[in-house]
């Protein structure tokens, strides 16, 4: 291994400057220049985001509430679980809670965080958090935003598990919530 650089700076990178070059409803950009352990500069496009919460709503039995939608970067119908986007401030919990009412029409009594993850690290300061939802009351009906439509679709933990493993289940988040759910209970059923 090669002593670093500038032991201070290992693996590290200081914002010298940043110009906001783009500010809209969801998320801004920023163009930074930052110094290196090196002691050069460099350019970073950052996107700013509030980050999100999903929620694995799981049943007495075992079935997952999702919700199938059309995500036009993609230009296809994606299945994830509920999830939105965090208010600045907003507790996380909160957010799960309200999506889970919005998009599933559901609530739980038991809310357990899976913990967070960062979908695109290199240029992406957006952070999911992720929960498990226990408990569950369904039937309140969706209150979906104007321009949010989507369907409820509820199958067992295993067979989305499944999907995932096949590769029918692109959405990360949902992947990786799926998947930590499914592992929690293994430990539990242990």
């Amino acid at each position: 291994m090669t002593q670093p650089l500038n032991p201070e700076l290992h693996l590290k990178e200081v914002q010298v400057s940043s110009e906001e070059i783009y500010n809209g409803r969801i998320l801004k950009v920023t163009r930074d220049t930052v110094r290196m352990e090196n002691g050069k500069e460099a350019l970073r496009e950052v996107v700013h985001h509030p980050g999100g919460a999903c929620v694995v709503p799981l049943t007495a039995d075992r079935q997952v509430i999702m919700v199938r939608q059309f995500r036009y970067p993609h230009l296809q119908e994606t299945l994830e679980l509920p999830a939105g986007k965090l208010e600045y401030g907003e507790n996380p919990a909160a957010c799960a809670e309200r999506e889970l009412s919005e998009e599933a029409g559901a609530s739980a009594e038991k809310l357990e965080p899976l913990g967070c993850l960062y979908p695109t690290p290199a240029y992406d300061r957006e952070v999911i958090y992720m929960f498990l939802a226990r408990d569950i009351q369904q039937g309140h009906g969706q209150h979906l935003d104007a321009d949010e439509f989507l369907d409820i679709v509820q199958l067992p933990l295993d067979e989305a598990v499944a999907m995932v493993m096949r590769g029918e289940i692109p959405d990360a988040k949902t992947q990786i919530a799926l998947l930590k759910t499914a592992f929690l209970l293994r430990q539990e059923d242990a």
